[in-house]
């Protein structure tokens, strides 16, 4: 069966679009509890507690962001150059944060000396804290446009800096990322643990929630005020073949709305966003974990739909030259290549949700302190 080019691209943003989601919503939560174990756990025994919450899923999850990334440099592989080079120093931040938590989960307990165990304790913060605020400082970036050209031979050019990305709108659009992921792991502790820290994760839910409110509401608001976004004022046939600089674009105050102008369902999303961080605060001060948890994941879900709904068809538009932005008509691979990775997908991904979703059944359970002080040395 062959799939019309232009249909292809599109269902293609979709699959980018659902791997961001499932990474945020299951490695987010481990992010997210690495953020809230210094406060989470005031002792050892804690902090273990909140470590082994996550434990058995944590290494799987993170598989999902290695995912995402082949598939922006299969499907986009314009995109993929001109944002590596972009955000080379933002993603090597990660990289090394990121490095902190397989060592810092496999070697934190293994000595009982309370200072070596506190230094990764900060390691496993360092771990979720950095990458759930860079990740929203790249889509605030985006949302503004990077300084990026085509040459005569199609070589992306990056003319910013990593310290242009820390602007205002980036970290407010980080405080977004970082509330919101922080949140959800909050609400998964919830459902994971008992006592003391279950009455935390609860006090933790409603203040990242309420913050996640605020700083995704200043935002929007930031955007409905003025701020500039990018429209396509021609192009060629989005079945056409690739060629990012063939178009005309230009920057337009209020562009960022039009979509929800032009069609009003996609209001949907920011709505959902709403409704989910009330859902999940709701839930967990009532002891509902999984309602809860599912509240959490439809916030991520409408924050990210948002942002892709507000940015399409863009994918990374540049603010030196727009014309030369990146959409998702102009930034794909081949036909052929976009079909063998649909069909591969269409196979796969609902076996790779599946066994997922079968590995959190089967090692589903309430981690406690007594379960800690039991088998002190067979879990993390």
């Amino acid at each position: 069966m062959i799939i019309d080019y232009e249909i292809l691209k599109l269902i293609w943003w979709l699959f980018v679009g659902v791997l961001l989601i499932g990474f945020a919503i299951t490695d987010g939560f481990d992010m997210g509890a690495g953020v809230l174990l210094p406060w989470g756990g005031k002792n050892d025994e804690e902090r273990r507690v909140i470590i082994n919450a996550v434990a058995p899923h944590w290494d799987g999850n993170q598989v999902w962001f290695i995912t995402a990334g082949g598939a922006i440099f299969a499907a986009w592989p314009a995109t993929y150059a001109a944002a590596f080079s972009g955000f080379y120093v933002a993603m090597l931040l990660v990289l090394f944060a990121l490095f902190f938590r397989p060592v810092g989960f496999d070697y934190r307990s293994k000595i009982e000396d309370p200072r070596w165990r506190n230094m990764w304790d900060w390691g496993l913060f360092i771990g979720g804290f950095v990458p759930a605020l860079v990740f929203g400082v790249a889509f605030g970036n985006l949302l503004q446009g990077v300084p990026f050209q085509y040459d005569e031979y199609l070589r992306p050019w990056y003319t910013g800096s990593f310290f242009e990305l820390l602007n205002p709108f980036a970290l407010l659009t980080g405080v977004v990322s970082l509330s919101m992921l922080t949140m959800h792991g909050a609400v998964y502790l919830h459902t994971r643990t008992t006592g003391v820290i279950k009455e935390r994760m609860k006090k933790a839910t409603t203040f990242f929630g309420g913050l996640l409110v605020v700083s995704f509401a200043a935002a929007g608001l930031w955007i409905f005020a003025g701020f500039d976004g990018f429209h396509i004022v021609s192009m060629p046939a989005t079945d056409s073949l690739p060629n990012p600089t063939a178009k005309t674009v230009e920057i337009v105050s209020g562009a960022w709305l039009q979509n929800y102008q032009s069609y009003p369902l996609t209001i949907v999303a920011p709505v959902l966003a709403f409704i989910g961080v009330a859902g999940a605060i709701f839930f967990t001060i009532r002891d509902r974990g999984g309602l809860a948890f599912i509240s959490s994941s439809l916030s991520i879900v409408g924050v990210i739909m948002t942002a892709g709904v507000s940015m399409f068809p863009f994918v990374m538009p540049s603010s030196t030259h727009p014309s030369h932005s990146l959409t998702l008509w102009d930034a794909s691979s081949s036909h052929l290549t976009l079909t063998v990775m649909f069909w591969a997908t269409v196979i796969f991904l609902p076996i790779v949700i599946g066994y997922t979703l079968w590995c959190y059944r089967s090692l589903w359970a309430k981690v406690t302190i007594e379960d800690i002080k039991a088998k002190s040395h067979e879990l993390y």
